[in-house]
């Protein structure tokens, strides 16, 4: 989940975790039948499954392991599941989902074209860089676009998933949208001159592997695209790597010793560590890529996927805050698995 631009949504060290499995069934709420292909998967990982002619479904994951389990069908509402570790079997009862908001939003009249929306949509949601411009959203038909001109923000939905392909990095993407914003601080449609003054988007999504995803250009290309992201950055705070993995850390235009500013602490009986910031600091990557870090909460929890929470009350702006869906690795990217 993201907020971005301000965002809310080198080497890395290899991970090594123990493989664990669990086991579900999916049914509907009101009939009690199974519910079959229903979408199975860890958030924002490239670990799922779909639900078996009786609803039944198992999928496997490791200790590290922190996203949420999320539950998907088309026509129902999406399940979230956080405390799976402490359930041996798990019975899902999915629930039909109203959708009578988007219908009357589908065709609305709002001073904005559907195209110039469209565009919009596409240049914040997927990203103006050489990743985001190798994005193609294969369903846009299923997006519902809406201007508001008196708050000047523009708010997406749909009401399933968007599938997402990334030719340069080889991903489909699954990203079910929970909320989408667009803040204007000036807004000329006939002319189309847009100023941006922030986005706002988070969800869930699931990622696959396309057939060329094993070729070196690729591999080369999702290093490229870790490489100084918010991902790769939580994951050197985590390590406490941050000088070692090439980060910067300024305040007041002077570089400072890093760990006089960020306080990295280990939580008990969890796989999070807590971390606390307590001013405003620049980062510099590998010399050149800056960005800027701002928190409205005391402190914040990693963990060494790079998964953070909270996600509000964390800004990146600058090259970290730029980054979008198209710029995105799966969590688990550079996982290793043992049985």
């Amino acid at each position: 989940m993201k907020i971005s631009n301000i965002i809310l949504f080198s080497f890395f060290i290899p991970l090594f975790c123990i493989s664990q499995t669990i086991t579900g069934r999916v049914i509907d709420k009101v009939t009690q039948q199974p519910v079959e292909t229903a979408a199975v998967y860890f958030d924002n990982t490239t670990l799922g499954t779909t639900t078996n002619s009786n609803g039944e479904f198992s999928i496997s994951y490791t200790e590290a392991i922190q996203s949420t389990l999320v539950v998907s069908y088309l026509g129902y509402d999406k399940v979230l599941i956080s405390d799976y570790r402490t359930q041996n079997n798990i019975n899902i009862e999915l629930v039909e989902a109203d959708y009578t908001l988007d219908e009357v939003y589908l065709n609305y009249e709002d001073g904005l074209t559907r195209r110039q929306k469209l565009r919009l949509f596409r240049k914040e949601f997927l990203g103006a860089s050489k990743f985001g411009k190798s994005c193609k959203i294969l369903n846009e038909e299923d997006l519902v676009l809406r201007y508001s001109k008196e708050n000047k923000t523009l708010y997406a939905s749909s009401k399933i998933p968007l599938t997402i392909i990334n030719k340069r990095l080889q991903y489909e993407v699954a990203f079910d949208i929970v909320d989408f914003e667009i803040n204007f601080r000036y807004v000329e449609a006939k002319t189309n001159n847009f100023s941006v003054r922030k986005v706002a988007f988070f969800g869930t999504s699931y990622y696959k592997n396309l057939k060329n995803a094993g070729k070196n250009k690729i591999i080369k290309s999702r290093a490229q695209a870790f490489k100084g992201s918010v991902q790769h950055f939580m994951r050197s705070l985590y390590y406490e790597t941050l000088r070692e993995e090439g980060y910067w850390i300024f305040h007041d235009k002077f570089r400072v010793e890093e760990w006089d500013f960020f306080k990295v602490e280990t939580v008990a009986d969890s796989k999070f560590k807590k971390v606390q910031l307590e001013k405003t600091v620049n980062i510099l990557f590998n010399k050149k890529l800056q960005s800027k870090l701002e928190l409205e909460v005391k402190e914040f929890f990693v963990d060494n996927y790079g998964y953070y929470t909270p996600i509000i009350g964390l800004y990146f702006s600058g090259f970290m805050g730029n980054q979008r869906v198209g710029d995105s690795l799966p969590l688990d990217y550079g996982i290793t698995e043992k049985k």
